[in-house]
């Protein structure tokens, strides 16, 4: 029997079956379960403050029709009776942890950068890391050439050399139906660590866990916590 590393638990937008995602109440309840860090969604309102919000807009989660590109912060605190935090607000609610900042859509240069920047301001460099597709992450590289990535990757065939030169990624983050033992050896063989999205059944987990993925982001933090411990009896491949 082999024993296999223990990845590291990151939660999906916070604690989303328990608390709404990307509030500050899903993140703490996460971290009280045991998350090592938080994976958050951030994007700019008008007039360019950073906010947690996966979608363009406010109408899943918070049955408002306005797109958020369109209101100023102000206007969103309004309409959500506060909260939606800002990303300043979601580091502090972190309370030291970890946070995987993910960028969704298609953020320009300026957005990335005015984002890097509330990191920065926050004084939260060594615990933020960035996760998006190569566009995304060759902003921030440029923004940060000392920041931590994760560089999401869609395809089973690799990234192209010259991209992991210019992104230097430290972790690549596939789906998680796309691993399977010889992604995983490709991966940390070219130097990578391996964090995958977003498996929520334990047989999923246990199954990654044997592979040896370095990360799990899920939307059952507890859940993955628990199997962890487990991991001494677990065999890869199980």
């Amino acid at each position: 029997m082999t024993d296999v590393s223990t990845p590291t638990a990151v939660a999906h937008r916070g604690d989303p079956y328990r608390s709404r995602e990307n509030t500050v109440g899903s993140l703490r309840s996460a971290l009280r379960r045991g998350a090592d860090a938080v994976e958050i969604d951030v994007r700019l309102t008008r007039d360019g403050v950073p906010v947690l919000l996966h979608d363009e807009t406010l109408t899943r989660l918070w049955q408002r029709d306005r797109p958020l590109s369109a209101l100023s912060a102000g206007e969103v605190r309004e309409l959500t009776d506060g909260r939606v935090p800002t990303l300043a607000e979601a580091l502090a609610a972190a309370d030291g942890h970890r946070v995987m900042v993910d960028l969704p859509g298609t953020p320009g240069e300026r957005a990335v950068r005015r984002i890097v920047d509330v990191v920065r301001e926050c004084g939260a460099g060594d615990r933020v890391y960035y996760c998006a597709g190569a566009a995304a992450m060759l902003a921030v590289r440029a923004a940060d050439p000392a920041a931590e990535i994760a560089l999401t990757w869609t395809s089973l065939a690799p990234p192209r050399p010259a991209l992991l030169d210019a992104v230097r990624p430290r972790w690549l983050n596939y789906r998680w139906t796309l691993v399977d033992r010889a992604l995983a050896e490709r991966v940390h063989r070219d130097g990578c660590l391996l964090s995958v999205w977003t498996p929520d059944t334990r047989r999923a987990m246990r199954r990654l866990i044997g592979l040896g993925v370095d990360s799990i982001t899920t939307n059952r933090v507890d859940v993955l916590c628990a199997l962890r411990e487990q991991v001494p009896s677990a065999t890869r491949g199980a």
